[in-house]
């Protein structure tokens, strides 16, 4: 989750679901609550891996009419991502 969705109602909708929200809560909150602010870290590590896979235009616009072949350029393109980090 992200900052914008700190709200109560969207808070107890996820734990419903049986999710564990690691969002932190507005500055200016009452009550603020804890949260694991190392695994909040890696809240932008995969914002920037999904825009890096927008990068790949194919993603981006969704050109493939089937899922196999959607979803085999995204590992393809993931591969090549982690290949660029070696």
């Amino acid at each position: 989750m992200d900052r914008s969705y700190e709200g109560n109602e969207t808070q107890q909708l996820s734990r419903r679901l049986g999710y564990a929200p690691v969002v932190p809560p507005h500055p200016l909150r009452r009550k603020p609550w804890n949260y694991d602010k190392e695994l909040y870290k890696k809240h932008n590590e995969v914002e920037r891996l999904f825009r890096r896979l927008k990068g790949y235009r194919r993603i981006a616009t969704r050109y493939d009419k089937l899922d196999a072949l959607f979803l085999g350029f995204i590992l393809f393109a993931l591969i090549v991502e982690g290949l660029k980090k070696c």
